[in-house]
This record gives structure tokens, sequence and C-alpha cells, in this order.
């Protein structure tokens, strides 16, 4: 039956018109009969060695064949090559749902997500270069002393005696060893000690004296007796005798030897006589400081690892940063009274009573408990932080709360107040004072690792090395600059090397991962990679192409889902899904070579790459109202000074090459300083000098990429508040009253209705310690999530846990007699989301799905006015055809009278927004300036604005009376000339 099976996959193969035929079955990953989630029956052939682009509109089923089923599977065979006790524990995962799959490579999954969440995880830790660096450091540096500063070394014998002849030829020397003086001995037998052992000279301060007879010399206060060994004349044929003499000093002094160059024109003179000398040499045989003499210990890898205790700062642990109460977070809004509640933790009930101890304190001092509190004296203020006999303050508060720091609230409530600062013994360098002493280049570690992997590229290849240091820091060193090369290749130049992995976008996180890979001699291998043009500028797309040929070229399968034109363009294969998405996808509309696929008419993504189907030009630019919110001075990070100015009630875009500025501009400085300004979040904006125009605005809106939960329990239904209108219509049915079942028991968070066997998440967490944790389908429900009684409650034939499994677009139709539930499911349709569950686990939605179900939630509510809503590149993840849709959820939003504020380098949406912002020109530290500003037409016509360079080939050249690159009627170059809303091609 198996036979016979696959041999009809095989002629639906050979059948299917549109299915490129190989010339060999072995050349090709052969897939037949896959149903993963929505796909139906698919049967296609994927070469190898090759550059093949999975496409089609989002949800038809490209994740569900590129990860669900060829990673899945090829995952499942490494598993399988396990001892059998791991595979114990292994084989209740979950098997993609295909009839076989031939030929399959070891699979490398490279996705979007960024699952770094410790601080300890650098850019350096994440693409091995801290490693090499460690190695470098450790094989080159130069060891300074952590005390006085000098320069360690030791000392061998015969590079002295070289060293000494080369530089003082012809001139005598005295070879002595220091000899500590015991307190109390007297000097005549310590003396004669000497002789008896054959000395016959000493130097006390700066005398040299014979020992026959015996000297009488007082030794009181003095620490080290010079003990002279040998009086040798410095030749080059005589520094053999010069290095013996010194190895002897070294053993007889405890490692430790003197060298006097005595001046030409003096020789040694009697008794008691000073000798002229000419320089005095030190020297060790121990690794130590050469100027104070304190012992060193010679450097290791370990010693520059912030996450080892070797070398981890032990103030900070290694962190960088101490976690410290943090005034402006327990006083976030100074405006406020003490009477008003300026303290924030003691507005709840919980500090109701410490509130009114500050209160009675305060008029005992007569502190004016009216005035708001940033204008109260700086001694009253630091008496309400410190507090005094009577009265605690606010830091006698947080300790007094300190001892209850073993229940998780309190936790929790602390953590609310506190912030980070630089260690004072580090000062954010995470290294222990020994690792920062030593340098190469004049630079210690810490320094190295705040460069850019540009600028550190090009201070590795301006070292002055010398001969000796070349060599041995020479394979390290190369396997250093191929990382970078390939870390520059991928378009993260700008990425300094001690930035925080947690911190990196996933497109960011992505091309970390693909850039190893690159670094890695890896050959027979499938790599799986997903979108990684996400975040990516149209200049450095082209880049990525040519690195994922490279891949290929070494011998290896690459299959990338994509939306991207150009990358599409370069592929050498093709396969895209549809024709919808959901349910109506899951079929191949194509799979072939790439000449083909753009003459397919059948296929959408084929028809907008042919310019059959367009996303169409706005038919005019908005004015916008007439005012304007203003930055100026804008100077976090690499922005150098900004001053930008945003018109309302438009769409605007933010583009810019990777590492330009655009997130610090609009997140870390824009946002945070308005959502300050309507006091709805407090952080500390990146510096500026002045924000204008907020008296125009009504408030703030971040919808970003976050996801929108961690666990399968959150879900979209939940998430825009559709999924309580479900209960309720369940437990109003006659079967759970007759149960006795109300809208909690239909709820899969708390306990009642819920399969408490997995809390209602439907799957169970397997811990797998050396690999990525996986959630299995629970034993007790099978994935139902709730109690066989609440399952028998049923609407229109399906219980609670099948509505759950219906997907957007079939729930619009199944719940269309209740209109609430329709119109909040409907926004999801608006914008692209239809093929999504209602009970997907948040853990399955890209950052892209996570963010346009934020927009679907602000469309759900009643939408205001003046509002400035940022959006960080909503496109992620969606199909050509999906952003015409998207562009009219975001049109939706501006004609409601708000302004709608994109970081974005889809040219499609940046040619339809109202006003452009540009940053750059390059990333990191070459960039953080402003190149243009103005209607895309206008920025266009920018040459040094790489946009521009891109947004001329999908512009119409059009102006007012066909005058071509000026701006549209009603807008100058400035700004809008004056309010107006002309019609436009909506999208």
């Amino acid at each position: 039956m198996e036979g016979s099976r696959v041999e009809t996959v095989q002629w639906a193969i050979v059948e299917s018109p549109r299915v490129h035929r190989p010339t060999g079955h072995s050349d090709w990953l052969l897939i037949h009969g896959a149903r993963q989630n929505n796909l139906k029956n698919v049967s296609l052939r994927i070469p190898h060695d090759r550059v093949t682009v999975v496409t089609g509109v989002s949800g038809s089923g490209k994740s569900s064949l590129a990860f669900d089923t060829l990673f899945a599977e090829g995952q499942w065979r490494f598993i399988e090559s396990l001892s059998s006790y791991a595979r114990m524990f292994l084989e209740r995962i979950d098997r993609p749902d295909v009839d076989l799959i031939e030929h399959i490579r070891p699979a490398i999954a490279l996705e979007q997500k960024n699952p770094v969440r410790t601080a300890r995880s650098t850019v350096g830790t994440a693409t091995e270069l801290a490693d090499y660096l460690r190695v470098v450091f450790a094989k080159i540096g130069r060891v300074h002393c952590p005390r006085c500063g000098g320069e360690a070394r030791v000392d061998l014998p015969e590079r002295v005696a070289e060293e000494l002849a080369r530089a003082h030829p012809g001139a005598r020397a005295l070879v002595m060893f220091p000899l500590p003086v015991p307190p109390g001995e007297p000097a005549a037998a310590l003396f004669g000690r000497l002789v008896a052992r054959g000395f016959a000279r000493v130097k006390v301060g700066e005398a040299v004296l014979a020992l026959t007879p015996l000297p009488d010399v007082g030794l009181a206060g003095v620490g080290d007796l010079l003990v002279v060994l040998d009086r040798v004349a410095l030749r080059p044929d005589g520094s053999r005798r010069l290095g013996e003499s010194i190895e002897q000093a070294f053993r007889e002094g405890g490692g430790r030897a003197v060298v006097e160059v005595l001046a030409p024109e003096r020789e040694l003179g009697g008794p008691g006589e000073p000798a002229g000398v000419a320089r005095v040499y030190r020297y060790g045989d121990r690794f130590g400081c050469a100027a104070c003499g304190s012992p060193l210990e010679r450097p290791q890898p370990l010693l520059f690892s912030f996450n080892h205790p070797v070398g981890a700062c032990p103030e900070c642990k290694g962190f960088g940063n101490l976690l410290r109460y943090d005034e402006a977070r327990v006083v976030p809004d100074p405006s406020r009274s003490l009477a008003e509640g300026a303290v924030e933790p003691w507005r709840h009930p919980s500090g109701a009573s410490y509130q009114k101890t500050l209160l009675r304190a305060a008029k005992r001092r007569k502190v004016d408990v009216t005035r708001p509190y940033g204008e109260l004296p700086e001694p009253a203020r630091r008496w309400v932080y410190e507090g005094a006999d009577d009265f605690g303050g606010i830091r006698g508060f947080f300790e007094e709360v300190e001892g209850y720091r073993y229940k998780l609230h309190v936790r929790v409530f602390l953590s609310r107040y506190r912030s980070q600062v630089p260690c004072p013994a580090c000062q954010g360098s995470r290294l222990k004072p020994e690792a920062l002493a030593v340098t190469i280049g004049g630079r210690h570690i810490a320094d190295v690792a705040r460069l850019s992997v540009d600028e550190l590229a090009r201070w590795l290849a301006d070292l002055d090395l010398t001969a000796w240091e070349g060599e041995v820091a020479h394979e390290p060193l190369v396997r250093l600059q191929a990382k970078l090369s390939f870390l520059r290749r991928v378009g993260l130049g700008y990425l300094t090397v001690d930035r925080q992995t947690r911190s990196l976008s996933g497109g960011e996180a992505q091309r970390i991962a693909l850039a190893t890979q690159l670094g890695s001699p890896l050959v027979g291998t499938l790599y799986v990679l997903d979108e990684p043009t996400i975040g990516l500028h149209a200049r450095d797309v082209t880049r990525l192409a040519e690195l994922c040929r490279e891949l290929a070229e070494a011998g290896n399968t690459v299959v990338v889902v994509e939306h991207d034109r150009s990358f599409i363009e370069g592929a050498d294969y093709l396969v895209e899904l549809g024709p919808g998405s959901g349910e109506r996808g899951g079929e191949v509309i194509f799979a072939g070579p790439r000449e083909e696929f753009l003459r397919d008419l059948s296929s959408l993504t084929a028809r907008y790459l042919a310019g059959r189907e367009t996303i169409p030009l706005p038919l005019g630019r908005r004015d916008g109202s007439g005012h304007w919110l203003g930055l100026v001075g804008a100077r976090a990070h690499n922005l150098k000074r900004v001053t930008v100015r945003i018109p309302l009630h438009t769409l605007t875009c933010v583009t810019g090459v990777s590492g330009s500025g655009k997130s610090t501009l609009v997140h870390d400085t824009l946002h945070r300083g308005v959502a300050r300004a309507f006091k709805t979040e407090f952080d500390q904006p990146g510096a500026y000098d002045a924000l204008t125009g907020l008296e125009h605005l009504a408030g703030v809106r971040l919808i970003d990429q976050e996801p929108i939960g961690r666990t399968p329990r959150s879900n979209p239904v939940t998430y825009i508040k559709a999924f309580d209108e479900i209960r309720k219509l369940f437990a109003g049915l006659p079967r759970a009253k007759l149960l006795g079942l109300g809208p909690g028991h239909f709820s899969f968070n708390v306990p009642g209705g819920r399969c408490e066997t997995c809390q209602g998440d439907g799957f169970e967490k397997l811990e797998m310690y050396f690999v990525e944790d996986v959630y299995v389908t629970c034993r007790e429900c099978e994935g139902r999530r709730y109690r066989s009684d609440v399952r028998a409650v049923t609407y229109q034939g399906k219980d609670v846990s099948q509505v759950l499994q219906l997907t957007v677009d079939e729930a619009v139709s199944f719940f269309a007699a209740t209109p609430g539930l329709v119109r909040r499911l409907q926004v999801l349709q608006d914008v692209g989301l239809g093929y999504l569950r209602l009970g997907q686990p948040a853990t399955t939605l890209s950052g892209g799905e996570a963010q346009r179900l934020k927009i679907a939630a602000e469309l759900g509510i009643r939408l205001g006015r003046d509002h400035l809503y940022i959006l960080d590149e909503p496109t992620t993840g969606l199909h050509l055809d999906d952003i015409r849709r998207l562009l009219g959820v975001l049109q939706r939003l501006v004609d409601a009278g708000n302004t709608v504020l994109v970081v974005e380098h889809h040219l499609d949406v940046i040619k339809c927004a109202d006003w452009v912002i540009d940053l750059g020109p390059e990333g990191g530290e070459a960039g953080g300036e402003l190149v243009a500003e103005g209607p895309p037409e206008t920025v266009a016509q920018v040459a040094a604005s790489y946009t521009g360079k891109y947004l001329r080939d999908v512009l119409v050249p059009r102006g007012v009376d066909g005058d071509p690159g000026r701006p549209p009627r009603g807008r100058s170059e400035t700004g809008p000339a004056r309010p107006s809303r002309p019609r436009r091609a909506r999208a």
C-alpha cells in the first residue's frame, strides 16, 4: 500500500503543468502529501544547492510548508540520531502531517524572532566576536599594573644581557640582588653571613661598601640591602657571563635583580666612596609590574569574560549596572504636590498610612505640601527622600518593604521603582580592573567592545603589530576579520559589539544568525529563513540576496519565506502558495524557475512583479491640519542634533538605511518625550532641546512588534476582547444553564471549566535542556483546553473548543447573528489577519502579526481624534496585496483625524505617504543626520538620499501642471500651504 501511494503522488507531480521537472531525483528535495495546518495535500520538489523563495499572501501556508513541515522533519530526523534514552523523552513531539519527504538534509531554521531575554548576551557573544577578542587580548595584550599603571613584563637573563650590551657597549656594570634586612639583627652579623657565603660588596644607600673588613654601618630603617654579585664589562662577547650572573641574582634575590651601569669616567673607589652611576635597571623573572614590583597574573581568555567570575566585575557581577531606587520613578510627575500624592507608591491604599505620616511630618517641618514637588527647595526634597528622626522617608519605606522580598508580589512592586545605573566600580565596562589593565593599541577590551562592527574592522586593519605579535595572534585575527566581514555584508555594520542581544529586532537577530552560519564551513545543510529582509533598506537587500546565493553555491539548500520584490527576482526557484489565506489557501499556485514564474498570469505575486497589479499612488498628498509636531535638537546615540517636523493629520514615514537612527529618533526620543508629556509613560527620553506642538495632540500610542503574550494562553480572540462575548453567548445557552455553567466556566484562564492537566493551554511544555523547549498536545484534553462537560455545550453544532479553532474569516460567517462580535472580528479582516485561528497561541505569531493585532485592537475601540499613532515596520510579513489592504487601514486612522507615524523601508508604503523624513546617510556614526524631508516627490530628488534613489523608480513623475519633481498642489517643500483633503486612490 505504501509503495502504491507514493507512486500516485509522484504521478501527480509529473502531470502538474506548472511544476518544473528535475533531471535527477537526488538533486531535489521531494515532498509528498503535506497536510500540516492548512496545506492541502501539497506535493512539490525543491532543488538542492539553490535559493528557493516561498511566497504568497499572508496565511497561505508558507510557514506551514517551510518551518512546520520541512524544518520540523529535519529536526525529527536529528532527534532520531540521538540515544534511545534521549528519544524516550522526545517521541511525544508531534511529527509534521506529511506522507513522505525524500532527500531532506539536516535542517537549520533562522527565524525572525529574538528569543534572548538575558542582559548577559551581547552582539559580541552571539557572533563569537567576543571569544576571538578575548583570545587576541590574552595572547598579545600589553599588561599594565592596576595600581600604578606601569607596564608588566617578565625578564629572561639572556634577553636582559643582550639589551644591556647593546644599549651600553663598553660600560662597566654591577649585578646585584636585593636582600631584606631582618629587623633587629645587628649589621655585623648580617655582613658576616654574607662574607661566609663569598660575597665581597654591598650597596647601602648610594655607597658601595667592601665587606672586608666588616664596615661599621648601621642598617636601622633600611628595608632592602643590595648585595653585589658581579662586576662585568658590557661587551657582546661577554653577554654569557652577564646572563649567568643575572640568573644567579634572580635565584638569590627571590626573582629580583638590579643592574647599575656605571658612568664611564668613574670606577669603584675605596670603602664608602660613592660610585658614578649612569643608570639603574630593575628586573624580575616573575610576571609583575616593572615599576612597583607588584606581582601580576598572566592574562588568560577567561579574564576578559564578564560572564565568568574570573573576569566579571565583583561589584555588578558582570552586568555593568546596578539596580537602584530611582527618584524619577518614585515621583514620576513632579508637577504634583505632596498633598496630591506626588510619591507614587503612597497613592495606593497600601501606602495610605505612609502618606499621612508624610503630611504630619511636613507640617511639623513647615514644608509646603501644596507646592509642586519639582519646585520644592533641594533640602525639602532631600528630606522627603532620606527622611529624618521623626520620618523614615522614601528610603526608609523601601528598606522596610525589602524585608518582605520573599513574597513575589513584593518583588514585582519594588521592581517598578528601580532603574539601572552604571556600576561605579567598572563604569559599565562589566570587567574587573585586572582585565581593563590589558591593552592593545592603547585600548582595553571594553573600549574595543564599544566600537561598531565597521569601526572595529577599521581598528584591526590599522593596528601596528610587531612581527612576533602578528605571528602569535594570526589565526584569531583572521577569524575575527572574517566574522566582521560577514556581519557587514548582512547590513549590520552599525551594531556595536557590546550591544545587548535582547535589544535587537527580530530581523537583526536573524541576520546575526545568518552571518554566523556564513562563517561556518557547513555543507549539505537545509537552511530555512523567515523573511531575512525585515528591517533592511532597499540598498542592503541585494547584498543579503548575494549571501544567500553563496550559502547555496557552497552546497546547501536555501529555502526563504519572503515577500520582498528584489529578493524574489533574484531567486533561482519560486514556490507560490495560495490562492487565499487560511482555509482558502494551502495550495501550490506555482513551482518553477524564476523565468517561468514572471510569465505566469495565474500568480498574484507575478502579476505584481510584472506591473499588472499595483499599489496605486494617491491622487494627491494631504496638507494636514496646518499644525506641526516638532522635535528640536535630538542627539541620543548617533543622532547629531536632528530637528524634524511632522505635519499633523497626515501619514508620515521615517526612512533611512539600517542603523541611521530611525528607532532612536522615533521610539527612544519622540515617543518617550510625548508620552512623558501626557503622563502615560515615564521612561527617560533621549536627549533633545525642545518638543513643540503638543497642544494639538490628545495622546500618543505606540504599536510595536512586541509579542502580545509569551505563553500559548494568549491568543487573538482574547486580545481584542471578543472572547468575552463568546463566553456570554455560550453561558446563555439552555444546556449551559441546565449544567449550572456561567461565563467563567468557558474561560481557559481560570479554574472551573478548563482542563487542569494543561491548565487550559491545550499544550504541555517539555523542557529539552540541549535544544529549544517544545510544546506537545495535552494527553488529557487532546488539545481542547476544556473539561468534557463544558464541551458538551454546543452552539450551531460546535463547542467552545471547536469555536477557538475557527479562522477569523470562518467566525465572521459563523457568528453572523451576533453583530457586536462580528464588528470586532471584521477589524481583524481589515488588517489582513482573517486567516488566523481565534485560539491561535501567541507564541506562534510573528512580530508583524502581533503588531497588526494591536492595530486591530485600536480600530476595535471607538476612534478618537488628534492621537499620534507610532508604528514600527507594519508591513512585516505582508504580501504586496496585503500591504494594499493595510494602507487602507492606516488611511482610515488618518481620516479619523489622527496622525500616523511609520518607521518603514517598504517603498510601496513610502510612496503613499504624505510626508517623508529620511535619515542617514549611512548607519552608525556615519548616520544620525537629516538627509531629506518633504513629500515623496521632493525626497526622490535629493541626490544624497538612498531612499530617494530607490523611490524614483516607484514614483510616477508628476507635479503642478505636469512639472515633474515638484510637490503636488497644496504642498510646498517646507510644509503645508493650507489645510485641504484632496481625493486620492484608496489603497
